[in-house]
């Protein structure tokens, strides 16, 4: 499939965001953990969140997580502590490829019972559940923050709790955070100790309703529009976000401040989600430096943006892109120089611009690699590339399945080819 995406001439939108897909899914791992009965409200409507809701609801012994990352590293843990359970967990023939050996080895030191199923290292496992004792454990801090979390999640399940100790660089510390006060949310008592220490006792989660906020990475895509958006009176409105929220990628609102984008929350009562309104500020910087060690996910928004503005920019704190859904680096040196822009990486874990351009060639479309925050970061680019194209759009149902709905709702033409 391919979409042709023509923009409108103004951008004046009311948006309904997704809600937050990771504290959904950290939200259901501790429900299932407490026992609960009562479902958390607003659950995201994303792939990633429907996996774990349907293994949770229909317990098959063999489980299918597809393409979820997050389902994957969190429900490896969830699995090992469910006594007298038996499961195969898979997913697809790239979440094969993905390494979990370092979730794996975390979990059998806590005596986990787990196999692999094919290659040595990577999914399918094999898990066999039964209670842990928990105890110290040594893990690199600059590890995926999903495994530091699949290991959090479970602390107050095992018999003597969970010393979790981060050695060395500690990457995405606000997704760590989130899961912290997400598990305190539901009674748990788990707190840093020290800079690299995290203390989480053995006790029982409390089951509780719960309503999930609004997602703040989803929001980035409009932050993207307003940003390239050129009319004087744009506006968009943003419901459900947080002004104190625990999500990382919340960090967007500053980011977009440097780049000419004004936020605007209403004033409501403390800590209840309300209305966000962005606004052109017109003042952008010449030139963007910033390191996304805490909020990875944010690389392809900001990489198309500031390239689209004139911006040259230098991105650091990106290693993790080359295990995501695929080599986010790889594909976005080559899907920008489509667009007419050369970007080189240093490292694997560095994306500079430094305003070099070449000759566009984008009547293919852009391709998206399986990797539904590729075709969320792109459609934008619309705005100053009439009639782009997007190839295999379906793609954004991994984490905001109604985009383009939202996209056509604000004056988006989009027609299938």
């Amino acid at each position: 499939m391919q979409y042709e995406i023509t923009a409108p001439k103004e951008l004046k939108h009311t948006a309904i965001l997704p809600a937050s897909k990771s504290i959904s899914n950290r939200a259901l791992v501790i429900h299932a953990l407490a026992g609960g009965s009562i479902l958390p409200e607003n659950l995201s409507d994303c792939d990633d969140t429907e996996v774990i809701i349907s293994a949770l609801r229909d317990n098959p012994y063999e489980i299918n997580i597809k393409a979820a990352g997050t389902a994957m590293r969190f429900m490896t843990a969830l699995l090992s502590v469910k006594e007298g359970e038996e499961h195969v967990l898979t997913g697809t023939e790239r979440m094969k490829h993905r390494p979990i050996h370092v979730l794996v080895d975390a979990l059998r030191y806590l005596g986990a019972d787990i196999t692999y199923v094919g290659e040595e290292g990577f999914p399918p496992l094999l898990i066999k559940g039964h209670r842990l004792d928990g105890g110290l454990l040594e893990v690199p801090g600059n590890i995926s923050s999903q495994f530091i979390s699949a290991l959090l999640m479970i602390g107050p399940t095992l018999q003597q709790g969970l010393t979790l100790r981060l050695k060395g660089d500690i990457i995405s510390r606000p997704y760590i955070d989130m899961t912290l006060w997400t598990m305190r949310e539901f009674g748990a008592d788990a707190e840093w100790s020290d800079y690299e220490t995290i203390t989480v006792k053995s006790q029982p989660y409390h089951d509780r309703a719960y309503r999930i906020e609004n997602d703040w990475s989803g929001a980035s895509y409009w932050y993207e529009m307003m940003a390239l958006a050129t009319g004087d009176d744009d506006e968009v409105i943003l419901n459900g976000l947080m002004d104190a929220s625990k999500q990382g990628d919340s960090s967007v609102r500053y980011i977009f401040s440097l780049l000419g984008v004004k936020t605007q929350f209403a004033t409501t009562e403390q800590g209840i989600p309300t209305k966000v309104t962005l606004r052109h500020s017109g003042r952008c910087v010449p030139r963007l430096e910033y390191d996304f060690v805490n909020s990875p996910d944010l690389t392809q928004t900001f990489v198309v943006t500031c390239a689209l503005l004139g911006v040259p920019f230098h991105f650091r704190g990106l290693a993790t892109l080359k295990i995501k859904e695929t080599d986010r680096i790889s594909a976005l040196k080559t899907e920008m120089r489509k667009l007419g822009f050369v970007i080189y990486d240093i490292n694997d874990s560095e994306l500079v611009w430094d305003g070099e351009r070449c000759e566009p060639d984008y009547a293919d479309g852009i391709d998206t690699y399986e990797d539904h925050r590729m075709a969320l970061a792109f459609a934008p680019a619309a705005l100053r590339f009439p009639s782009l194209r997007i190839n295999h759009p379906e793609v954004v149902t991994k984490s905001y399945p109604h985009y383009w709905d939202d996209l056509r709702h604000c004056g988006f033409q989009i027609q299938q080819r």
